[in-house]
This record gives C-alpha cells, structure tokens and sequence, in this order.
C-alpha cells in the first residue's frame, strides 16, 4: 500500500483527495488546523492508517521539523500532494496591501518548495519512482486584472512542475500539474477575507466544480500504469471556458 503526504488536507481539496485515496492508500494528513485534521484521521482510520502532521508551509524550520518527526514506519512516502495554497484580496497591484501580495508568494511559492525540498529526499530514498503533484490554477496559465501577483505564483507552480519533471526524468518520479478553474471550496471566503456575499458571487449562475472533482482528477493520475505520466491537467466547470470567462444562467 502507498503512503500518500497531502499538504493542505484540513479542508477543500486536500481533504477530499484524502478521502478519496483512503480505501488505498496510507495517509500523512498536513495542515495548521490540527482539530480538523484530528477529525477527518478519525473518519479515515476505518479504512486506512493515517498520521497528522501540523505545520504552517510557510515556515521553513516547522516544515523541515515535521517531516524529519515521521516515524520510521511513516517515511517510505510514494506521493507527494501538494495542495496547500491560497489567495489574499482582489485588487490592481497598486491599492492591493504587499502584506496580501507575500502571502500569496510564502505560501503558493515558497510552501511548495519547502515541502517539496524536505520530502524529496524521501522519495527518492527507495530507488523505485514516485509521484509529485502539484495544485496550480487555472490563474497559472492565464494571467487576469486584479490578480498579478496570484496569478504569478501560481504560474511559478506551474514552471516548477516542468523543472521538477526534467530534473527528476532519470529518477523515475512523475510530476503531475493539477490546474483547477473554479471551484467551490473556502478559496473565496478567504480571498474576500470573510465577505460572504462576495464569496457567493464567485459562484452565482451556474455549477462550479466540487473538491471532489479534482480529488477524482489526482486519483485518476496517480492510478496510471507506471509508464503513464499525466504531465497537466486543466480542468473546468462547463460553464467556464477561460480565466474569466463563464456562462451564467439569467437570474
């Protein structure tokens, strides 16, 4: 049975990848809220091991701390998910605050890359491949107003997707880039910084996709045959056909 590291698992997608890779897959659930994540290991454990990890990603010494406290049993990670990122306001670069703009940097960017950097040497401990996949966005392929700046981080996830993939070619780890348009998730509560009415218009007039959507993608990616390799995937509602453009039903 693999073991399965997701970043982020405490809600959203990581918590629905988790639930969907349990029946399968041994789980290291990774997030800050330790009572959720407390209470999904307690819904999985039915089905599979699991080990909590709390950490926040954008604290170098907390994420490299926590991998190194695996268990031994725990450290023949197969798969890494990383998940955890996030978007600060909706505003032009000029009025936006720089303290919304480094967040969106610590934690798309520099998260990825500490997580990354201290599992890395997990996977490649065994000798027998892995897989690394890695949650963009649709904001990483399509650049839009009033979100330069998340945008950027997310198309450097995507550019270290396709760097990791060259730089691991001959140690037999797929990379997988995960590019998700909208998606209902706490994304837009958190984007609006609590502004319910405002996370709701995100969604109005049509279906987004789920959490559950994507945890089916990652699974389907992570299921190929061993010399199957889902380099990227973009996946939208039907009713978006691009960064910005959506088909809502008349209210």
């Amino acid at each position: 049975m693999r073991t399965v590291f997701i970043t982020g698992a405490s809600s959203g997608i990581g918590q629905a990848t988790a639930r969907a890779l349990a029946p399968n897959h041994r789980l290291i659930l990774c997030g800050r809220r330790r009572e959720r994540l407390e209470a999904l290991a307690l819904e999985l454990n039915a089905l599979t091991a699991t080990h909590i990890l709390t950490f926040d990603v954008r604290n170098r010494e907390e994420v490299f701390q926590a991998v190194d406290s695996l268990p031994t049993e725990w450290k023949n990670i197969d798969i890494l998910i990383n998940n955890a990122g996030n978007a600060h306001g909706l505003s032009s670069f000029q009025e936006a605050d720089i303290e919304d703009l480094e967040a969106m940097i610590d934690i798309n960017v520099k998260g990825l890359i500490y997580v990354t950097k201290a599992v890395l040497p997990l996977l490649l401990q065994h000798n027998r491949g892995g897989h690394i996949v890695n949650l963009s966005s649709i904001a990483g392929k399509e650049t839009y107003a009033n979100g330069s700046v998340y945008c950027a981080s997310k198309s450097a996830v995507e550019s270290i997707s396709a760097g990791l993939r060259i730089d691991l070619n001959s140690k037999g780890i797929k990379v997988t880039n995960v590019a998700p348009g909208a998606v209902e998730t706490e994304f837009s509560m958190v984007r609006f910084k609590g502004d319910q009415t405002k996370a709701n218009q995100v969604y109005n007039g049509y279906d987004p996709l789920s959490p559950e959507d994507i945890a089916h993608a990652i699974a389907y990616a992570i299921n190929q045959p061993d010399h199957v390799q889902l380099a990227d995937m973009t996946i939208f509602p039907k009713a978006q056909a691009s960064g910005t453009t959506f088909y809502r039903k008349p209210q």
